[in-house]
């Protein structure tokens, strides 16, 4: 099953992907069909109204999560290619729901940054609440899997040895278009092909078998700290081809279009464009 929430003209719902329409399920957001504990059940048979995919406008997948965790470093490739050893835990970081925005919404790049980065990243959905969760119960808290870019600002990101402030930029962060379950994408550890391209120019493609910490791992070691809920979103890090590690670098100017895919769930389009946010 595919969900999406999308927005009409005057609110949000969520919608399932039934060929090249979308249909209501009788929620506002995906958020709240994971909330529900018979949601996803729900939302697989609803027959709510319909709207065509072709110029359906996506927001944000889950509007207000609880938490987002992002793990940095957890492509072999991406460690090497940053000069660093293979990590013996996850590096682990957090962002705000208010950097996130929808899959074809502008990328508002903050005029405080010189170093704007890209970075695609397959993305946990989590579906129910789960604490110190063993393999069986790590297994069961994934509802599916998402896209999101995790753009940067990387001369804020470097300004101490702590990522935050590189990392939670308002409106700066494309997620989308589609919550896929895992049962579409061959359980939960999927092995996809992923890739980042700027302007028609591919900067990053590689598989999230190459993932280091898989999002099963992921949930286990997230929830042995604090409560995952339905909804929070594990972003499982990027592979090897940012603009920072380019040399020269290269980084992402207003005008610029990221496109960011991964095989199975969907693309995120979007435009970079001056802000003040």
């Amino acid at each position: 099953m595919k969900l999406a929430t999308i927005r009409l003209a005057d609110r949000t719902v969520a919608a399932r992907l039934e060929g090249d329409v979308l249909v209501e399920v009788g929620q506002p957001d995906v958020g709240a069909v994971l909330a529900d504990p018979a949601g996803l059940a729900a939302a697989a048979s609803a027959a709510g109204p319909e709207h065509p995919v072709a110029g359906a406008e996506f927001a944000t997948l889950v509007p207000r999560p609880s938490k987002v965790v992002c793990v940095g470093l957890n492509y072999q490739n991406h460690i090497k290619e940053m000069g660093r050893d293979l990590p013996e835990y996850p590096t682990l970081f957090a962002k705000f729901a208010d950097t996130l925005i929808g899959a074809r919404d502008d990328i508002e790049r903050p005029a405080e940054t010189e170093m704007l980065d890209w970075e695609a990243e397959l993305t946990v959905v989590v579906g129910r609440q789960v604490r110190r969760a063993d393999e069986q119960a790590a297994v069961a808290a994934i509802a599916g899997f998402t896209v999101l870019n995790d753009v940067t600002c990387r001369d804020w990101q470097f300004r101490t040895r702590e990522w935050l402030q590189g990392k939670n930029w308002d409106h700066t962060t494309p997620v989308g278009p589609y919550l896929v379950t895992p049962d579409e994408l061959g359980g939960p550890r999927p092995a996809l092909d992923i890739r980042c391209a700027v302007d028609d120019q591919v900067m990053q493609q590689d598989n999230t078998g190459d993932l280091l910490f898989d999002p099963v791992a992921l949930v286990r070691y997230v929830s042995t700290m604090v409560r995952l809920n339905p909804g929070d979103l594990i972003a499982t890090g990027t592979p090897g081809g940012v603009g920072h590690a380019r040399k020269p670098p290269v980084f992402l100017d207003e005008g610029a279009i990221v496109t960011t895919e991964i095989e199975g769930i969907g693309q995120l389009k979007n435009r970079v464009t001056g802000g003040s946010r």
